[in-house]
Parts: C-alpha cells; structure tokens; sequence
C-alpha cells in the first residue's frame, strides 16, 4: 500500500524517521505522543493526533537539558532516554530518566506548553525509562528499568512509590520482575505502567533494540508477583524488534499499540500495530492466527475508527520557508544552544553566526541545527552565502552521525571554494570535492540526496547557474549513538575569531531572495522532498 493510497487504511511506519521510544495518551478525542531526545535540544518533543496515523509536533517540552552547564557540549548517548506522558487531575506530566543523573518530572496543563522547568524525582545513575501509575485508591507509583551501563544492574524492572503530585518518593524501590529468572529474558527495559480489569499491567520489551520482541507483565498485586507472556515478536514479518512503545484506547473501544523499529542509519521509526484482548484476559499485538498468543507485526492495516481521516496518511513537516522569528519545531541543536547562535528575522532568512571552534570535527559542534533523517529517500535543497569571514570559516549542509559528510562553503587564503569533505572514524576529514567560487560570487545552491539504504550523494551549483554539479564519491551515512542520522546546518569559523563577529544565511534558492545586506546571506527556505513526492514547507 502506498502512503497516499492509504485512504480506508494505513501503511507502516506512520513516522517514518527517528522518534525513539515512544509514549502515548490520549486525552478526549486526542492523542499526544512524547519521544526521547538524548543530547539533543529543545528535547521531549510532543506530537499530536487526531486518528493515531498523522502526526505533527505541537511542542519541545525542554527547551535546554539539565544540567544546563553539563550539556553546553554534544554528549551523544546522553541525556533525555526512554520518556513517558500521562494526564492526571487535568494535568499532563512528562516523567524522564538521565541515566547519569536521575528521574526528573515536567508538568503542563496543556501539552503545547508551556512546561514547568524538571524537577528532580529520584536521584541516582543508572535509573531509566520510568512510567508512572495513578492507583484507583489514590496512591501513585513509579515503575523503571536499569541501565547496567551506570549501575551495573539490568534485565529487571522496579516499582517505587511516590506522592500523587511526582514530587517526593515514599518509600523504597522492590524488584517486581527479573529478567534472569525467566527463561531466554534478556535485556529487560522500557515498562509502561496500566491498570485494568483489577490487575496491574507492565508492558515491556527485551531482547534488544533490533532484535527484541514485547512482553506483557500481569498480577492482581502492584508488586507481585507477575506473571508474563510474549505478546509481540518479528516471527516471518519484515519488522525487526519489535521494541518498546504503549498501549492506546479509542473512545469506540479499540485497542492499538504503538512501538518503535531500530532502522540504523533511520533511527527508531515509529509503527501502529491493532491490538485485541483474547479471551484469557491477556492482549495480542499485531497480526495473529487464531489460538495464537504472540501476534506480528503489520505492514498495513484498516485506520482505527476515528472519524474522518485526512485525505493523505501524514508525517510532521520537515521543510522550513524561515518566515516566523521562531525556529521550527522541526529543528534542533546537538546541545543546548546559546541563544546568539542563530538570528531569524522573520524575512524567509535563517542567519547562523561562525561560532569560533577548532574545526577539528563537527561530532563536537553543539551548534549544528539539524533534523531526523527521513526513512524513505529524501532530497534537502538549500542555499549558503558565506560574506566577509576569516581564512577558514565555512558553512554548509551535514549529515550527521558517528561518521559524517558535508558540503557547502569555506574561505581560505586562495578565496572562497565549494568543498565536500567527509569523516569517518577519527579526527580529521577527507576531501571529495573542491571547485573555486565564480569572482565576485559568494553563494551556492547544495543538494544532498539520500535513498533507502542510507547511501548519499551531494551536489551543487552557482548562483544563477543550471546544472549540478554531483561529487563523484558517495557516503554511507551513520546512525548517531542510540540515534539514528541527522541532516544539519552548520556555520564555524577558525578559534581566535572575535565572539559574535560573523552571521551566515542558509535557505533554499528563490529567485526573489533578497540582495545580501552588510555582507552577510540573505536566502529563503530549507526544501525537502520524499520519495518521489515534493517537499512540504
């Protein structure tokens, strides 16, 4: 089925790019999903629906992580993990670990924001992907994962109680699961925390990210003893994992769940599997013979009952015109930003200031504003200027993981030339293109195109100009630490550059652009297309 065929039904993935670890609720007739972040900033994005299939961001809960100081670098790996939302008492709260700092809790009385500043809830390393529980007495609970990483424990899941408000844990945290006393467990993590039908439920995952399945935890008691049933796995379908994610109610009474998928380079997309209750009280996720209690993954399957549909199944927007004097919610840095790094005045301009840095290597760059790479082919289309600037300044359009790849401008002492470089493994960058500027030129059009197996070609051409120019040498581009790849932008200049001195524009061509005043960029829109489709801005 393709996507904009899926009319009466749906394909999978719904968000076909990195929204790792998904949690649900629904409140009314809408659904908000959160996702975590790592080391990315503005964190905790929140996304919303209407029809569980598309999906937009409506908000980034954390504006910087904390520590704000500790996080003022790219810390790939850390930060925000596996978080979940919930609506309590007319309240939204966002309860997420740092596995090298604790479980802190935002609240919000709508998920737009704003959101409170996160409080801290349970110190500690190591304590991850917690889930909390309203009980039908009143008491509140929180149920986390470790990460052995940090604590030297893992494959068991605890339960803590903590006051109705999440600000103050009651009492100590008990092992309610162990993964090692269950035959072939491994790698237990990810619980989401339910109640119904007077039993307590934990959903969780093990097995690993990319090659896992779901389990279901039940007892009648909050800690214990569970029993346990695999109610999800990959079987002969496609779908490796399938990993963690929640469960959902409609108000018709259907029943879904949505998990992530481990893409690699694509990160962790996200799927809608149906979800029905079999007569022995225990769910089945996916698709299922009869009698079966493990269900599979579905590529597609019949919308969930929600009223009328969009006329397209559709994903959040990736293209960015750069007409509001607000970043996108579509953009992030690789660290929490200062705010002098980039300047939008609203004019279809982005201006980006050379921040000074060694030029080393662009894994460390907190200043790369980037976003998810899509999981189908996509093409980025953007334009760079790069006006008066010291010997060694550049800019450009990246993609970004443990090995990156870039094109776009820099100054030397011979003048202004296009460059595509590459790094793989360590330091340093290898050169696979370079061409010099027209006189008197000082912008480009570049192009990245990246197909289904995550293997990227880069283009370019001058201002005014018709044909591009395609680097010869491709690049196989690399997932992040626990993320997948992002495409950025970028702007450095060399150390000992005067703080604030230089500001660069990045924008998609447009004909009606703006001539370039005080010697910096002015340009329009970043432009995205997927699969054979265009862009959407």
């Amino acid at each position: 089925m393709r996507r904009e065929d899926a009319m009466s039904g749906y394909a999978n993935p719904v968000l076909d790019a990195d929204w790792p670890d998904p949690d649900v609720v629904r409140v009314g007739d809408d659904y908000y999903l959160v996702a975590s972040s790592f080391n990315r900033a503005p964190g905790l994005p929140i996304l919303h629906s209407r029809d569980l299939v598309s999906w937009e961001i409506v908000a980034r809960a954390l504006p910087q992580v904390p520590p704000v100081e500790h996080y003022r670098i790219p810390r790939h790996g850390s930060g925000v993990w596996a978080p979940s939302l919930r609506h309590h008492r007319g309240l939204f709260h966002l309860t997420y670990p740092d596995p090298d700092h604790g479980i802190f809790v935002l609240t919000a009385p709508d998920p737009g924001g704003p959101w409170s500043e996160p409080r801290p809830l349970l110190a500690g390393t190591g304590v991850i992907d917690p889930c909390p529980l309203w009980d039908d007495d009143g008491r509140a609970y929180v149920v986390f994962g470790w990460a052995h990483s940090r604590s030297g424990q893992m494959n068991r899941l605890s339960v803590v109680e903590v006051t109705e408000d999440l600000q103050d844990v009651v009492s100590t945290p008990r092992t309610v699961v162990a993964g090692d006393e269950i035959p072939g467990c491994r790698t237990l993590e990810g619980p989401k925390f339910y109640r119904r039908d007077g039993w307590y439920w934990i959903f969780a995952p093990a097995g690993g990210v990319a090659t896992g399945w779901q389990s279901v935890f039940r007892s009648r008691e909050v800690y214990g003893p569970y029993e346990h049933r695999v109610v999800l796995a990959q079987g002969s379908s496609p779908i490796n994992g399938p990993h963690q994610g929640a469960w959902i109610d409609t108000p018709g009474g259907e029943h879904w769940f949505l998990h992530f998928q481990d893409r690699g380079v694509f990160g962790r997309v996200v799927h809608l599997q149906p979800m029905t209750w079999g007569e022995d009280g225990w769910p089945i996720i996916g698709a299922a013979p009869p009698g079966a209690m493990t269900g599979e993954p579905v590529p597609y399957y019949a919308r969930p009952a929600l009223g009328s549909p969009p006329a397209e199944q559709r994903e959040p927007v990736r293209s960015d015109a750069f007409e509001s004097t607000k970043l996108g919610l579509q953009w992030h840095w690789q660290a929490n930003p200062e705010p002098n790094w980039h300047v939008l005045p609203g004019d279809g301009t982005l201006r980006l200031r050379l921040v000074p840095d060694d030029l080393g290597d662009l894994r460390r760059l907190g200043h790369v504003l980037g976003q998810p790479l899509p999981g189908q082919p996509s093409e980025w289309v953007t334009s760079a200027r790069l006006g008066p600037a010291p010997d060694g300044a550049r800019v450009g359009l990246v993609v970004l993981g443990t090995a990156y790849a870039w094109i776009g401008l820099m100054r030397t002492p011979g003048g202004l030339h296009v460059l595509c470089r590459r790094s793989m493994d360590g330091p340093g960058e290898q050169t696979l293109a370079q061409a010099g500027m027209p006189e008197g030129d000082d912008e480009v059009e570049l192009r990245v195109r990246c197909d289904a197996e995550g293997l990227v070609t880069f283009a370019w051409r001058f201002s005014g100009g018709v044909e591009w120019q395609q680097v010869p040498s491709s690049f196989t581009a690399q997932p992040g630490r626990w993320i997948g790849a992002d495409v950025g932008l970028f702007a450095a200049a060399p150390l000992g550059t005067p703080d604030g001195a230089r500001t660069v524009s990045l924008t998609a061509r447009d004909d009606t652009a703006a001539e370039a005043t005080g010697g910096y960029a002015t340009f329009h829109a970043v432009r995205v297309g997927i699969g054979s489709g265009e862009g959407r801005a």
